[in-house]
């Protein structure tokens, strides 16, 4: 067995099923392994920044790495920008990237790099194995660094010389690190808070936004009237009819602010103290008010859910205490296409279990109301602010839930970063309806120009904001990608058009031009 066939059986070995491939020659042995290996799903994408976000929506849903293989730096580097956002969510991956034979990187060829400096910007656990008797236990080793809480990237880097050297290994792997309870005292202390009577949020994020974890925060804030918060950049958020609500700290500075002035307590579970995205002149970038008591029950790396049901055995033993109550869903509107009416047509017309994937930050601000009522779902955004995330996502989601129907709610400009995710949804056959709000503008751009108090944008910064002249036409760009597409200009139209998509089989895209 060489380097590269115990590397993938030892990957397989560790549960990691799905590999989002874009190789080179140095990978050529990594391939051949793949070939001979049939039980790791191989899952081609057209360009790195794809093969990253692909990994990133895999492992939010499927709460398990996927494996990344790309070539060399330059590979590697083009998939920065999505492994920045994956970092930020703090989900598993591994990536996989391969090397020149080490007797031959002193020639120093045209695509040798620093591939470890490029790695490490964005990885908690690198390694490059010497010989082919470590690379199975490089894998071993780089499983269990990214499945440790509350997930890590890791980067291995084979050599070719490693990786078709026989005297390869599957060794055993070693049990996933425990996750650590905040200490007694901490849990005990944010009981109390719970029980003071003072207005209480609650902001978390990772699995305390689904499943067990939200069904204990539920039942907390029923107890306790604490509401419930995430983050803006929400890496996976169960919710709709039934489900505890919670609320999504806004974007806008003024806006979230706004949000928690009447809390004089907020605990964090996992999440940092919220802030603004951005500096802007003369204002004060922290959002929670100056008076606030500001508590952490769990750090990153602790146990979310396990701290969520400790506190809730103190409140109470009783489970039964009633959480929301099932209410109506927006009536279907008709007409003229507004922002408004368009997230009400998605409100009356999702699913049950429905992935919704959303990188909508202008067009698609009144989604998440709209589809508060609507049957259960989960939400993913986009957790790093590099644009060009939502298509990976949404592919890599519909690859870890084939029996899902995914929803990927993007606009002209950000998809653009990763259009060739289009290729690979035709091409994997993937239940994604895909909406690109067309406005041919960096919108959020303009929005944050007037922020910083300067005047409106003259006609050369307008130029850098504004994406038409010529006008993208996302129906001839996804058709030519093998994905069905229209183009609709009424909000009947764009409720039949996304019926259709969502009951089909495999991908569709609408266009609506705004």
């Amino acid at each position: 067995m060489n380097g590269a066939e115990s590397l993938i059986r030892t990957l397989l070995a560790g549960g990691v099923e799905v590999c989002f491939t874009n190789p080179g020659t140095s990978e050529i042995h990594l391939v051949a392994a793949l070939d001979r290996i049939p039980e790791m799903r191989c899952v081609l994408g057209l360009f790195e920044g794809v093969v990253t976000g692909a990994a990133d929506g895999y492992a939010r849903m499927a709460e398990k790495p996927a494996c990344t293989l790309v070539h060399l730096g330059p590979g590697l580097g083009n998939g920065l920008a999505n492994l920045h956002n994956a970092r930020r969510a703090q989900i598993p991956m591994i990536n996989l990237v391969g090397q020149h034979a080490t007797y031959h990187l002193h020639h120093d060829t045209p695509l040798t790099s620093d591939i470890e400096g490029i790695a490490r910007s964005y990885s908690k656990w690198l390694w490059m194995p010497a010989s082919a008797t470590e690379a199975g236990r490089a894998a071993a080793e780089a499983i269990i660094a990214a499945r440790t809480a509350p997930g890590q990237l890791t980067t291995l880097i084979l050599a070719a010389d490693a990786a078709w050297s026989e005297g390869g290994i599957v060794p055993r792997i070693p049990s996933i690190p425990a996750t650590p309870l905040p200490a007694p005292t901490t849990i005990e202390h944010a009981a109390a808070m719970l029980r003071s009577g003072l207005q209480t949020a609650i902001l978390m994020t990772g699995n305390a936004l689904y499943g067990r974890g939200l069904a204990a925060a539920g039942r907390i804030a029923a107890i306790t009237n604490a509401k419930l918060f995430a983050p803006y950049p929400i890496t996976r958020l169960e919710r709709g009819a039934g489900i505890p609500p919670v609320e999504r700290i806004q974007y806008v500075l003024e806006m979230a602010v706004e949000q928690l002035k009447p809390f004089r307590q907020l605990i964090l579970i996992g999440a940092p103290i919220p802030v603004a995205y951005f500096a802007y002149p003369g204002k004060n970038s922290e959002i929670a008010p100056p008076k606030c008591d500001i508590f952490t029950l769990a750090r990153a790396g602790e146990d979310y859910v396990g701290a969520l049901e400790a506190i809730e055995t103190i409140l109470t033993p009783q489970r039964d205490v009633p959480i929301t109550k099932q209410a109506a869903r927006p009536s279907l509107p008709m007409g003229e296409i507004t922002l408004q009416g368009l997230a009400a047509v998605v409100g009356a017309l999702l699913p049950e279990n429905t992935i919704v994937v959303d990188e909508s930050m202008t067009s698609g601000r009144g989604m998440m109301t709209a589809t508060t009522t609507a049957p259960p779902h989960d939400w993913l955004c986009n957790t790093g602010g590099s644009i060009g995330i939502a298509l990976p996502l949404a592919l890599g989601a519909a690859v870890s839930s084939p029996a899902k129907k995914v929803l990927c709610l993007t606009a002209d400009g950000s998809a653009m970063y990763t259009l060739q995710a289009l290729w690979t949804l035709a091409r994997e056959a993937l239940n994604v309806t895909i909406v690109i709000f067309a406005n041919r503008d960096y919108a959020v751009l303009k929005r944050e120009f007037s922020y910083l108090g300067i005047g409106d944008p003259g006609k050369r910064a307008l130029e850098m904001f504004e994406i038409g002249r010529p006008d993208l036409n996302w129906t001839l760009l996804a058709k030519g990608m093998g994905v069905p597409a229209t183009r609709v200009t009424s909000l009947d139209a764009f409720g039949r058009a996304l019926q259709a998509g969502l009951a089909g089989e495999g991908p569709s895209l609408i266009e609506v031009p705004l």
